[in-house]
This record gives C-alpha cells, sequence and structure tokens, in this order.
C-alpha cells in the first residue's frame, strides 16, 4: 500500500514540475522622470504585442564575424499601452504627493496583473540622475517582470 501511496505521490510531483516549467513573462516598465521643474515625461509602458528576439539575432563566431545588419525598424512594435506618471520634481523641487501618486498607480496596475493570472516575480531598477548645475536631465526606470503558467 506504501508503494502505490508513493507511486501517486510521485506522479503527481512529476506532473506539477512539468506544468511549472510552461511559464510565460511579461514586463512592464516604469520610467518617472527626475528632470527639473515638472518638465520631463513619466510613464508606464507595456507592450501589447510580442516580438521574436531569434529575429533580430545573429551569431558571430572567428569564422563568421559579420556584424548583424537586422533593421532597426523590425525592432519597434507600435501595439503598447501608455499609463500617464507624475513627475518626481515640480517647479518647487521634489514633489512627494506626485510620488504617492504614482505609488497608488503602479500599485494599481501590479493588482490588475496578479487578478489576472500574473505572478510578480522580479522587481529591477536604475537611475540615470541629474549631473548637476546644467544638466536637467535624469529618470528613474524600473521593471516589473511577471510569469504566469501558459494556458
Amino acid at each position: 500500500m506504501k508503494k502505490i501511496l508513493l507511486a501517486i505521490f510521485l506522479l503527481l510531483v512529476s506532473f506539477i514540475d512539468l506544468k511549472a516549467q510552461n511559464l510565460e513573462y511579461k514586463i512592464i516598465t516604469s520610467v518617472e522622470s527626475i528632470v527639473p521643474m515638472g518638465l520631463g515625461r513619466s510613464r508606464i509602458i507595456s507592450s501589447e504585442e510580442e516580438q521574436n528576439y531569434q529575429d533580430l539575432t545573429s551569431e558571430r563566431t572567428t569564422e563568421n564575424n559579420k556584424q548583424n545588419k537586422a533593421k532597426r525598424s523590425k525592432a519597434k512594435i507600435d501595439n503598447f499601452e501608455e499609463t500617464k506618471l507624475l513627475n518626481f520634481f515640480s517647479v518647487s523641487g521634489i514633489n512627494f504627493k506626485n510620488i504617492a501618486s504614482n505609488d497608488a498607480i503602479i500599485s494599481s496596475k501590479i493588482n490588475t496583473m496578479v487578478n489576472n493570472g500574473w505572478e510578480l516575480a522580479f522587481v529591477v531598477s536604475g537611475v540615470e540622475s541629474d549631473g548637476g548645475k546644467g544638466d536637467g536631465q535624469g529618470i528613474y526606470i524600473t521593471r516589473y517582470i511577471f510569469k504566469r503558467i501558459k494556458e
């Protein structure tokens, strides 16, 4: 009896493992401007179409050292969702109300993704900040990487 139960358990575990390997991923990106005076543009961007990286990839070897000649226009997609966010800076400097508002909007997007069966797997962020007097440039970018089992 124990052998039968063990066999059933192992069968179930192997089925769960196979299903878990059939995942798809989706990346949502938030770009928040840190340009003074509120002049920048801040958005959440989500692609609405798929892209096959292999169409844009070439392999370079010592025997074949030719550059990738894929056209940049083939890499661009036309269908994406764009959600307006507020800029970190206003006329008077850093605006904490804008940051709290962006947090609420980003949380809403994350909650919608989770409710649609996606699981937040990773978060990666980076900054290109204002370089000092006269620079006036800067963005704070965050990538939210979601995963779910393919249907």
